[in-house]
């Protein structure tokens, strides 16, 4: 079973500052048919002006990732971290039993655009956490890079949740597979380019919910065209 949550359906909010879309129910877009996908909460698309940002506020029980696509992200938290998330990076937060944090664009003149993706934790109360990683291009062209697992394996972030997030970089006519086992389903977000899914077509913005199917096939329909797959329980 194969259904595809097309781009212009998404929530927006538009700040000024902040231009976002909603995959799912977030802030003040509730779409009852749309609260998330088995443990995915969250999949915002964010465009942020230069210097602006989202101020210091707080989150518990939640693993709160963060993609960045073009520009830099900065961040702050709490818990003494503070970095620069660029294209290329993988950040993860585990809120836990609680944490503060702030957002902004590092750039005083480019525009960030970057996925916020939030996933249920696994068990509540966890001890508040921050990780971030580099995955080169090179590992992601043509195949799927694990990035995102329970047990952090092949240099992977660890979440905090039995699901696994894989990266791929696809050349147009490139074909890359991925098994689900039994019970399991998958989320495929475009993140640019287009491809087909099982044969489904889907552009950017698009997200695939896969469910009740041993195999997905996806097939890059231009060059350059860029997925995450998520493989949830």
């Amino acid at each position: 079973m194969i259904a595809v949550r097309r781009a212009a359906e998404r929530g927006i909010a538009n700040l000024g500052w902040l231009d976002s879309r909603h995959t799912f129910s977030f802030g003040q877009y509730f779409d009852p048919d749309h609260m998330g996908f088995g443990a995915l909460r969250v999949i915002n698309e964010d465009r942020v002006k230069p210097g602006a940002g989202f101020g210091t506020h707080g989150h518990e029980d939640m693993e709160i990732i963060s993609y960045v696509l073009e520009g830099a992200l900065e961040h702050k938290d709490s818990i003494g971290t503070g970095s620069v998330i660029r294209p290329g990076d993988v950040q993860v937060m585990s809120a836990g039993t609680g944490i503060r944090h702030s957002e902004f664009n590092h750039s005083k003149k480019e525009p960030v655009h970057f996925l916020q993706i939030w996933v249920l934790p696994n068990r509540r109360g966890l001890p508040p956490r921050y990780d971030q990683k580099s995955f080169p291009r090179s590992e992601k062209r043509d195949r799927l890079r694990l990035v995102g697992s329970p047990d952090g394996r092949d240099g992977s972030i660890v979440i905090h949740q039995d699901a696994e997030i894989y990266d791929g970089l696809l050349r147009s006519g490139s074909v890359v597979t991925h098994p689900l086992k039994p019970g399991r389903k998958s989320w495929v977000q475009v993140v640019r380019g287009a491809v087909e899914v099982n044969g489904n077509a889907a552009v950017a913005g698009d997200g695939v919910a896969v469910e009740e199917e041993a195999l997905l096939s996806i097939t890059a329909s231009t060059d350059d065209s860029e997925i995450l797959v998520f493989d949830l329980s």
